[in-house]
């Protein structure tokens, strides 16, 4: 398996102009970890809520490639929110969920990806463009070559160790989280 920092800064590192939209927990402790910029919405408070919002972004800014970076536990609290995508079939938006087969944020009890459910699956059958589960380092690789020239929606779940690294809290001002991001889009005042 691999490591969720890992990951996530080679992630960071490929974005380019893309604007990543993190769920709550470890996914934003990992985004802020690898490299803080307007260009990441860290979703604070919202379980269940990274992939519509980052539907709502990828709707509204068609021209703009959107990454929805987040957990097993809140995929499947927001698991309609992948019908809903594959129901709109928005070409910028790719969903990354770092799965680690536990609920991190509720004291580490097994996930339903840790026993028979598969995400890829559920994101396919929902109609995704591409939907992949990603467990060793060649196969991330490939993946990170291709999902910013591929039309989507694309999906991963990429399984990551089960650790909790420290964590690396952006600002929790939600006023000027929602700015500085509308900034990047030019439809707010700097």
């Amino acid at each position: 398996m691999l490591k969720r920092r890992d990951v996530t800064a080679k992630l960071n590192d490929m974005r380019g102009e893309s604007r990543i939209i993190s769920g709550l927990g470890s996914s934003t402790y990992d985004l802020h970890s690898t490299g803080d910029t307007d260009h990441n919405f860290y979703l604070w408070g919202a379980m269940g809520g990274a992939a519509m919002v980052g539907l709502g972004v990828a709707m509204a800014q068609p021209d703009s490639n959107v990454i929805v970076l987040t957990g097993d536990g809140e995929m499947l609290m927001g698991i309609g929110s992948l019908a809903t995508i594959g129901v709109q079939k928005p070409a910028n938006l790719s969903v990354i969920v770092l799965d680690n087969g536990y609920f991190g944020e509720t004291g580490m009890q097994a996930s339903h990806t840790n026993s028979c459910v598969d995400l890829a699956k559920i994101a396919a059958a929902s109609g995704f463009k591409s939907a992949e589960t990603i467990k060793t380092e060649q196969e991330l690789e490939s993946f990170l070559q291709l999902f910013q020239d591929a039309s989507g929606p694309s999906f991963a779940a990429i399984k990551v160790e089960q650790e909790t690294p420290p964590r690396s809290l952006p600002i929790l001002d939600g006023v000027e989280l929602k700015n500085r991001f509308r900034r990047t889009f030019n439809l707010f005042p700097k």
